[in-house]
């Protein structure tokens, strides 16, 4: 099972630029009332058409994000239509409404994501596709249903190394999802996230690593002042360029660490 050798207590910012308290418990509020509105929308979100849900659901997630606090910065597109596989560095739980904001899809994650309070239920709801990770016999049969989801038109989202890192070192991309956009002959799009503070420095403050507990994550983001969280979309890689799911998964991880596009940004 991956893990990363990050804690809080060596990777974690403990100084930096803090937000009053009554500012902080202010952004929790909100953050909750963003979500919770969200989670009672979502029957009524899953009956509407593909094109103006999406709209919705980026719309909620960038909400969510601003209500934490945190500027979202985007460089580079995503292509507009068909089935997508979406890779990217894992470095905090806002990883995930930040790769929704911009591209919607169902996400993979690991199953004991469904014991979770509030978020196992809200990643259940979303339609994400579930890994034992401790079921290596399952892994064929969770490679095949991706495939099908990718098949079928639908994005689907993935964090390769298998584990949260603190932003200032990487794992490497496990390969098995690979395969399945192999097999279903769709383009990879891997998108590197970094967090910084609005004044260029790297910040680890919204990590989720080691012993840490989401409510002590959430606390440190909301507490945080100026801090800037930038996507980097990089191009994507067809998958008839690449010789086995070793290749594209190298070429995908080696995609995160070249020189990212110099569009201009794009939303707040």
């Amino acid at each position: 099972m991956p893990s990363a050798p990050c804690t809080p207590h060596r990777c974690v910012d403990s100084t930096g630029s803090t937000a009053a308290v009554p500012l902080a418990v202010l952004r929790l509020a909100t953050l909750l009332f963003v979500l919770t509105f969200g989670i009672v929308l979502i029957p009524v979100v899953g009956r509407i058409q593909a094109a103006p849900r999406d709209r919705l659901i980026r719309m909620w997630c960038r909400t969510m994000v601003r209500a934490a606090g945190v500027r979202l910065r985007i460089t580079g597109s995503t292509p507009p239509t068909g089935g997508l596989l979406v890779v990217a560095n894992h470095i905090s739980w806002m990883d995930i409404p930040l790769l929704a904001a911009v591209r919607p899809g169902r996400m993979i994650a690991k199953a004991e994501i469904r014991q979770w309070p509030v978020a196992g239920a809200l990643t259940a709801s979303s339609g994400a596709l579930f890994i034992e990770r401790d079921r290596l016999r399952a892994l064929p049969q969770t490679v095949a249903r991706i495939a099908d989801t990718l098949r079928a038109g639908s994005t689907t989202i993935v964090f390769p190394e298998g584990s949260t890192w603190c932003g200032r070192a990487q794992g490497y991309f496990r390969r098995a999802v690979f395969q399945a956009a192999l097999d279903a002959e769709v383009p990879v799009q891997p998108v590197r996230i970094h967090y910084r503070l609005a004044g260029g420095a790297a910040s680890t403050a919204p990590a989720f690593v080691g012993s840490d507990s989401l409510l002590t994550s959430v606390w440190r983001v909301v507490a945080a002042r100026a801090l800037v969280a930038e996507l980097s979309l990089r191009p994507v890689l067809a998958p008839a360029d690449h010789t086995d799911r070793r290749d594209l998964a190298r070429a995908a991880q080696g995609g995160l660490r070249s020189p990212g596009p110099h569009a201009h940004p794009y939303g707040d």
